[in-house]
């Protein structure tokens, strides 16, 4: 382990890797704030994500992390700051809107219906109809090519999902946000409550995406080490703000778990009675 870190903001330069040719990034964010209540959950976040870029992002429970992924994709609106999405400023309605901008979240609980095929499942809420009836045939084979091309190994496409381990349904998951012509893509937690070889499988479909290039991706992780390997750049969010901004040759997992712990020790501290 380093030396215990002070708890000072640390900060880096925007780190130029997964910028596109013309600089214009796929997502940028600045100075968002959101309250709610009495409480600062964002107080002035500045974010950046390249084209076909992979950012982790990092910080204890309660930093915010959550509350800005949900900002990303307009499901809340900030009470400040800016949003550009391929360099053009844009207000994020709703999450449709987002989604029609091709930003899509794949949270922890998944969005899928048990009781579902896996076929089915990809495509929900839009699928292909052959008046009067579901196009099953049409829906069975563009959703078995689909996984297949990106490397997600579902033998049958027909099974309900909630036969599936939990690595298979969070890559049905995936895929089909991908599917859906996602180009920026916001993952909460997709390693939670994950044994190695499931969390191998995610892990494998985002350095998969990453190599193809057309997909940006922001992941919200905890565990550091499971997830530097697959990311280009990792941002830390400390009390309403990003913190730190590095490549990630440039920093560890021990360093991260550092600057968290130290955090974490100094707000016990301040709220122990003097």
């Amino acid at each position: 382990m380093t030396d215990t870190p002070t708890t000072s903001p640390v900060s880096a330069a925007p780190a130029s890797g997964g910028v596109a040719p013309n600089g214009v990034d796929a997502l940028r964010a600045e100075h968002i704030a959101k309250r709610f209540g009495a409480l600062t959950a964002l107080r002035d976040v500045n974010l950046r994500l390249g084209k076909g870029e992979v950012l982790g992002l990092i910080g204890d429970n309660g930093a915010g992390k959550s509350t800005l992924i949900k900002i990303l994709c307009g499901f809340h609106k900030p009470d400040a700051g800016r949003i550009f999405v391929n360099g053009e400023e844009v207000t994020l309605r709703s999450v449709d809107h987002a989604r029609s901008l091709g930003i899509d979240t794949v949270y922890q609980d998944l969005a899928l219906i048990n009781e579902l095929s896996v076929y089915h499942n990809m495509f929900l809420n839009r699928e292909v109809v052959r008046w009067p009836l579901l196009n099953n045939r049409v829906m069975r084979r563009q959703a078995k090519a689909h996984l297949a091309d990106m490397g997600v190994n579902i033998p049958d496409v027909t099974v309900e999902v909630a036969k599936l381990s939990g690595g298979q349904r969070q890559a049905i998951a995936v895929a089909r946000s991908v599917y859906s012509d996602a180009k920026i893509l916001l993952l909460d937690e997709p390693l939670a409550a994950m044994g190695a070889k499931e969390g191998a499988l995610i892990l494998d479909l985002v350095s998969d995406l990453k190599r193809r290039g057309d997909v940006s991706i922001i992941i919200i992780a905890h565990n550091y080490a499971q997830v530097l390997p697959v990311c280009d750049r990792v941002n830390l969010l400390q009390h309403g703000e990003i913190t730190l901004d590095k490549r990630t040759s440039e920093t560890s997992a021990e360093e991260l778990t550092d600057l968290v712990v130290a955090e974490y020790r100094a707000a016990r501290r301040n709220r122990q009675p003097s």
